[in-house]
Order: structure tokens, then C-alpha cells, then sequence
């Protein structure tokens, strides 16, 4: 426990996360009635399904698709591909390739006894996440062994679009210091109903998530790791479309981190609600069973809307982000909220406001990785004032104990970081790190000053939000626009289409085996 500096207001953060709890409660039962075209192909690829039909579809997609164009989909895939390896003695593989070529439409088979359906698809399933769980197993044994970086954990990007030279990269920053290897998406992934297959050279500002990309990325670190002698996590995104089965991919191919907002897809790229709130569901089950930890987008508020004037809903919307990742089983040391040193430079005081917003994250979530991002919007491209943003971004991370820093560039605005600014942002702050290590520990803060007044408001503001947003439902919060200063419709956005009720025959096994059941 982090003892506190601020002296917040403890009636305002209880009254805070009952609000976010009753918000979380109130949209899980509208999850637990609903499921997605993307959660159901995320059971498929964790009931073996994979690869692409003759002309490169994802036999994941087939499979929904069939079950879709069927009337099934309100059953859930977990039934129809039980039925259908009973009924055929075949594999979920060799059933997702027999549809693939026009052999069979699993949802015009007899139906066999339920009983029958749900132990054979149990029985898949349990030898699944047993995979998953080896993984974890695996992780923690080799963090045991070799050590790792210690906190704030140095996180840096790779972004070529080639993921053999995101290889190269990533060794090369590993080399420099780095624990994090974050390997950017290519633009737009998160608007693909689908996952792309196999290994990919050509992406735009990323690299596409692929298994392939995952298996590939996951064996340079675990090489390079055995070479600096710690272990090197491996970061991904599974927002968008195909959030779950991204985060499936990675639980499978061992990844640490992954990139999980429960608001992202909504407000940033106009995914509809209904189906980014379903899906967030499943792939925190996986994630929190998996061991990765999620971090959370609420830094995207503030490139949106102003930092100093929005800095309650950050607040609120990490209130409501743990209260999502709790339901979910994620434990609170899995939970990296997000926030962001993004005020402009040229506010007076504005580095004790920073101050303030970081120790107040780190006094309500005490047990939480916080992830820190650097600044990004106010940086100009004069690489001398944007490493000295990047230097004072890092003695607040210090200061108030972060636990994943998103490292700053200094030619963040004017190009993807080559090798050397990657270099000079990890010497900046293992510098800083080292030098003022303990400086947290050996200072207070003036009551009633600044940075006591200035938490004291973003708390207070943030309380009211959440309380006003318990009263009128998160849907229609968003749909009036206050967060990210962005507004979007129930109905309205990508993905909709892909919503169904579920029937009363409907399950998924793998939410009853992972969720509470990964430690």
C-alpha cells in the first residue's frame, strides 16, 4: 500500500468505484444475454480451428458464417460444433475445412442429446486451456530464472509493417534496456472483421496481428531474453473487431500484454457499443486466465479533448475499466490503467498538475500496473524541447511509481522511431530512474497546495460523473459524448450486425473454465 500524499477524500473514492461497479453490473447483464460473430469465432480458434479456405478466408470465419447463414448463431458455435463432432467423429478442424469446401452444413445435422454435446465440447475445451495455463506456467518459470526489468518496465514500440524487421528491432532494443516490445498494429486492423494468416511483410504505421506474427515475435524475445539475461515481455493489441480472438491468439502463443479498453473501439474507431462491450468480456476472461496483462486506452481522451479540463473522465473511465476487468477475473495486478502526460507545455504549473493526476492513479489503485503514457499531442518536432517533455514525463513515472512506461521520442511528429532515438529514450529514462530513484519516497506534498487542490477537483469532478452515469446508463453516457469529448450511437458504427441474442440452449465453455480459474 502506497502511503498517501494527496490526503484524498476516501468517502469520494468509495462513492467512486460503487458507482463504476453499478455501471459494470448494470451493462454485464446485457454480455450475459448477448454474444458476438467475433466471440464465437474466438471459441472456434480455441477449439482448434484454424488456417484459410482456397481463397484465404479465415476458417473461423467460415465457420460463423455458416452458422450465421443457418439461423444458429443465437446457439452459439460451442453447441453446433459439438453436435457435429458427435454426429461425424470428426475434429473442429476437419469440420471448419469440410464447410470450407461445400461438404457440409453442420446446422442441418440431426441433433444428438445435449448432455452428450456439452461433454464432448467440454472435454475439448479443458485440453485447450490447459495449453493456456502451461503457458502462464511457462512465463512465470522463466521470469524465475532469468529475472526481469525492474518497474516502471521500459515499453517501447516496434512498427515496420515487416514483422521479420520488427524482429530485428525488438532484439536490438531488448539489447538497449527495453522489457516491453509493443509491436504496433497495421493502420486500420482494428476495422477487419477477421484476422489475417500466417507471417506478413507488408503492413502501413504496424504490423498485422497475426498467430504467425505472435509465434514468431514470442521466440526472437524468449532468444534475445536468454541473451541479456531477463525476460522480455511481448505486447499486442486486441481491440477492434476481432478483439477476443486476438486475445485468444496471444493466451496461445504466450503473449504478456495486451492492449484491452473496454471504450476504445467505440469512441476511436466508431465500433459499435453493443459489440465492443460484449466482446471486451470474453477477451479479458482469456486475459486474465492467460496471465497478460491489459492496458487500458484512456490516454486517447486526452489527445481528443483537453488535459487539463478532461482529466475526470480519465479518472472515471479507469474506475469503470477495473470494475469491467474484475468482472472478468482479471486480479488488480494484471490491470495496467492507462493515463498519459499530455498537458501543454506552456501551462503555467503544468508539471505539478501531471504530479497530481499520476500520484492520485497510484493512490486509488495501489495494486495496479499503471501504464504511463508520454506526450504526443504538444510534441512539435524540435527534438531538443520534445526530450526534455520526455525527461520531466519520466520523473513524474518515478515519482509516483508506475509500473509500464510507454517510452517518449523525441521525434515523436516527424517520423517512426529509428534504432537510435529508441536508444536515446532508453537512456533518458534509465538515467532518470536511477538518479532520482527514491525521490518519491522522500518527499510530501504542501496541504492544501497545488497538487493536493488540483487531485482534490479531478477526484471530486470524477465521483460526480460516475454517479451521473450509474443514474443514466453507460450507453446513453456515450451517446451524449462525455468521454473523449466524442459521441456515438447504440446503434449506429461497425459491427452491429454481428450482435445476437443468445437462445436458452446457448453456452460457452470456456468462460466456466477460466474465469477465477487462472492462478
Amino acid at each position: 500500500m502506497y502511503l498517501s500524499k494527496l490526503n484524498l477524500d476516501q468517502k469520494l473514492i468509495h462513492s467512486s468505484r460503487n458507482a463504476a461497479k453499478v455501471i459494470a453490473d448494470d451493462v454485464q447483464k446485457f454480455i450475459d444475454e448477448h454474444t458476438t460473430t467475433s466471440t464465437e469465432r474466438t471459441i472456434a480458434r480455441l477449439l482448434g480451428v484454424d488456417g484459410v479456405d482456397e481463397i484465404d478466408k479465415p476458417l473461423p470465419n467460415v465457420l460463423i458464417d455458416n452458422i450465421k447463414e443457418g439461423g444458429g448463431l443465437e446457439r452459439g458455435i460451442a453447441y453446433w460444433l459439438g453436435n457435429a463432432v458427435v454426429q461425424t467423429g470428426d475434429q473442429p478442424q476437419e469440420i471448419a475445412e469440410k464447410i470450407a469446401r461445400g461438404e457440409l452444413d453442420i446446422t442441418r445435422l440431426p441433433a444428438a442429446n445435449e448432455e452428450k454435446i456439452q461433454g464432448t465440447v467440454f472435454e475439448m475445451a479443458e485440453e485447450r486451456v490447459e495449453k493456456i495455463k502451461t503457458n502462464r506456467n511457462k512465463r512465470e518459470e522463466l521470469i524465475n530464472t532469468l529475472g526481469e526489468g525492474k518497474k516502471p518496465y521500459l515499453y517501447v514500440i516496434v512498427a515496420t509493417g515487416n514483422i521479420y524487421e520488427d524482429i530485428e528491432q525488438a532484439k536490438s532494443a531488448a539489447r538497449q534496456g527495453a522489457d516491453v516490445i509493443a509491436v504496433i498494429r497495421t493502420t486500420g486492423q482494428s476495422l477487419l472483421d477477421y484476422v489475417p494468416y500466417g507471417p506478413t511483410t507488408e503492413g502501413f504505421g504496424g504490423t498485422y496481428a497475426t498467430q504467425e506474427n505472435f509465434k514468431l515475435m514470442r521466440k526472437a524475445l524468449d532468444e534475445v531474453g536468454e541473451e541479456v539475461g531477463r525476460y522480455i515481455r511481448l505486447c499486442n493489441y486486441c481491440s477492434g473487431l476481432c478483439m477476443p480472438e486476438i486475445a485468444a491468439m496471444g493466451a496461445l502463443e504466450r503473449l504478456d500484454m495486451m492492449l484491452n479498453d473496454a471504450l476504445y473501439g467505440i469512441l476511436f474507431r466508431d465500433i459499435n457499443m453493443q459489440r465492443t462491450l460484449i466482446d471486451q468480456y470474453f477477451s479479458r476472461v482469456i486475459n486474465g486466465y492467460a496471465g497478460i496483462i491489459i492496458n487500458t486506452g484512456e490516454d486517447n481522451y486526452l489527445t481528443t479533448d483537453d488535459a487539463v479540463e478532461a482529466a475526470h473522465t480519465v479518472l472515471a473511465s479507469q474506475f469503470i475499466n477495473e470494475q469491467f476487468a474484475l468482472k472478468a477475473g482479471i486480479p488488480e495486478e494484471q490491470m495496467g490503467l492507462g493515463h498519459a502526460f499530455e498537458m501543454d507545455p506552456d501551462l503555467e504549473n503544468g508539471f505539478l498538475y501531471e504530479l497530481a493526476q499520476a500520484q492520485m492513479a497510484r493512490e486509488i489503485f495501489p495494486n495496479a500496473p499503471l501504464k504511463y503514457m508520454p506526450p504526443t499531442k504538444y510534441m512539435t518536432g524540435n527534438i531538443f524541447k520534445g526530450h526534455i517533455q520526455d525527461a520531466l514525463f519520466n520523473l513524474v513515472s518515478i515519482m509516483t511509481n508506475q509500473g509500464i512506461q510507454l517510452l517518449g521520442m523525441l521525434t515523436e511528429a516527424i517520423h517512426t522511431p529509428h534504432l537510435q532515438d529508441r536508444y536515446l529514450s532508453i537512456e533518458n529514462a534509465q538515467y532518470i530512474f536511477n538518479n532520482v530513484k527514491d525521490l518519491g519516497n522522500e518527499i510530501s506534498f504542501k496541504d492544501g497546495g497545488i497538487i493536493q487542490t488540483r487531485a482534490h477537483k479531478v477526484l471530486t469532478d470524477a465521483e460526480e460523473l460516475l454517479n451521473e452515469i450509474a443514474n443514466n446508463g453507460l450507453f446513453s453516457t456515450i451517446e451524449q459524448g462525455k468521454f473523449g469529448g466524442v459521441k456515438r450511437s447504440r446503434t449506429g458504427g461497425k459491427g452491429l450486425d454481428g450482435v445476437a441474442k443468445k437462445d436458452s440452449g446457448y453456452f460457452n465453455p470456456f468462460i466456466q473454465l477460466m474465469v477465477g480459474g487462472g492462478k
